[in-house]
């Protein structure tokens, strides 16, 4: 395969991955990282060598363990029932066939109703959706940011 393709392919690989950080169907930070590696591989590792795609592979790591540890604390931190927690993930799931509006706030929905299932108590139902969702868009946020710092440092170490 001519090394132009494989910058395409890369460079496809790191702008589909930078939509699926808020696409929740797509593995964003996998795609992105899988890019990145493809294009040190194309050059050889000669520009973007280990230390640089460790740092960039450690980057991908703390995105996953945000992205999940960031809803969990909402949610805790509301003291949220552990029906509240399935109703935020089969929301989650349910939002993935509505478009980016039920992404976004399916699993505000999901978590409300899971928790007044369990406590029948709508104003606490209200609070513990609101902060997962609150938890789950800060996980959100803070995986987009990384996966720019990732092409960032993928970047800078190419042309440097």
């Amino acid at each position: 395969m001519s090394p132009t393709l494989l910058w395409i392919l890369s460079v496809v690989l790191i702008v589909v991955g930078l939509a699926g950080t808020v696409l929740p169907a797509l593995p964003g930070t996998v795609l992105v990282l899988a890019g990145i590696v493809l294009g040190a591989w194309i050059d050889d590792f000669a520009h973007v060598g280990w230390p640089s795609l460790t740092l960039i592979s450690l980057l991908a790591v703390l995105a996953w363990v945000l992205e999940y540890v960031a809803g969990l604390m909402g949610a805790r931190r509301a003291g949220a029932s552990r029906q509240a927690l399935v109703g935020a993930a089969l929301g989650t799931v349910a939002g993935l066939f509505m478009g980016l509006i039920g992404v976004l706030f399916m699993p505000l929905v999901g978590a409300a109703v899971g928790e007044y299932l369990a406590r029948r108590d709508q104003q606490r139902a209200v609070s513990v959706g609101l902060s997962t969702w609150l938890g789950l868009m800060a996980g959100l946020l803070a995986k987009v940011v990384l996966a720019f710092m990732m092409v960032g440092i993928f970047i800078v170490a190419l042309l440097f």
